[in-house]
């Protein structure tokens, strides 16, 4: 399976075949993000891939780094300032920066901007996600071939279709494997809330949880508190494994450098597209990572195949027969979910008993 190491490098050998800025320009960008960088978790691997990006240019680009900065008046604040201060590149690393974002995009064409988890677009305002239930379907796979309690709990960021496709694809994977799985969540309505984190997970725990899904925290509180309890977890985006050397059941993890250096090289050479990018293993984006040495040898095994048959498209994570949690059938067999129907995904599949906030 991809290494982060592995990904990098073919990350920066796009970077290096596309034009780079001209010497006596310097490209000056800005990513702006709602929680602290730290050392894992979306912030760190956002920044860390636009470092890649940057290291390849040199001198020839000035990365400007701002965070904590929460949804609301101060960021659109602040974007507006990076504009005025010459930033020509901005990267908006959260879904509640939208709707300032592409208002300064739109009294700004000559800057381009990357916009996480959005949906809206302009020439010049590209909004971009990870495929994250390529890999969460394997991670379910993987906690199902773990599980004794048969229960397995999701401690989400918010009820957004990006987590909750995560949250399918979970459940499917696990019960795959075995389909008396269930499958409990609990929102916490927060990028960033260590305290709040714990709690749910401990809530979860309390009902006899034990595989852990983090998803969207970016800190590793759920992680390190599985490992204290002796529960397996996993997250998203960066490996977490410090953090639970004993119970650490892997990564879905993202490179997002690919990608930025295609866009920086598109608005350096006049090409910048405002379409939107769904990103997965076929995109060098997403990749799993650091599963754990408990998964069984079949399941492994079984993985290592479905991996396979999603990235040759051969798999279908959300092919038909589809059944919600009511019982409600939701994609009829053989057939399969477009793009905006999986990007407007609002309902639970079978299997997962928690229902959506109102």
């Amino acid at each position: 399976m991809r290494t982060l190491k592995t990904l990098a490098t073919l990350a920066l050998s796009a970077a290096l075949a596309l034009p780079a800025a001209a010497q006596d320009d310097t490209l000056k960008a800005m990513v702006m993000l709602p929680s602290p960088e730290g050392d894992v978790g979306w912030s760190f691997t956002m920044i860390e891939s636009l470092r890649r990006v940057q290291a390849e240019y040199g001198d020839a680009m000035d990365l400007t780094v701002i965070t904590p900065i929460p949804e609301g008046p101060d960021a659109d604040r602040i974007m507006n300032n990076a504009v005025a201060d010459g930033n020509e590149f901005l990267v908006l690393g959260s879904f509640g920066y939208m709707n300032g974002g592409i208002q300064l995009a739109k009294r700004n064409p000559d800057i381009d901007i990357l916009h996480a988890s959005g949906y809206l677009t302009e020439d010049n305002f590209a909004p971009f996600a990870a495929k994250y239930w390529q890999g969460t379907y394997l991670m379910g796979m993987a906690a199902a071939s773990l599980t004794e309690s048969k229960k397995l709990g999701v401690v989400g960021a918010f009820a957004i279709p990006e987590l909750i496709t995560s949250i399918n694809a979970f459940a499917l994977g696990a019960r795959e494997v075995d389909p008396e799985i269930e499958v409990s969540v609990v929102w916490v309505n927060s990028w960033f809330d260590p305290a709040a984190e714990q709690d749910a997970a401990r809530a979860l725990l309390s009902q006899g949880v034990d595989v852990l899904f983090s998803n969207a925290q970016d800190t590793p509180s759920v992680v390190s508190l599985a490992e204290e309890e002796g529960a397996y977890v996993f997250n998203l985006n960066s490996s977490m494994k410090a953090y639970a050397p004993s119970r650490y059941l892997g990564v879905v993890g993202t490179d997002w450098s690919p990608w930025f250096a295609e866009k920086i090289a598109g608005h350096l050479d006049g090409t910048f597209e405002g379409e939107f990018a769904w990103l997965g293993f076929g995109d060098d984006v997403l990749f799993m990572a650091d599963y754990s040495a408990d998964i069984p040898d079949d399941v492994a095994a079984l993985i290592a195949e479905r991996e396979a048959a999603i990235r040759s498209g051969d798999f279908d994570v959300f092919g038909g027969p589809l059944v919600d949690q009511s019982g409600t059938e939701r994609v009829a067999s053989g057939a399969s979910m477009s793009d905006p129907e999986i990007l407007g995904m609002d309902w639970h599949v079978e299997g997962v008993t928690t229902p959506l906030p109102n």
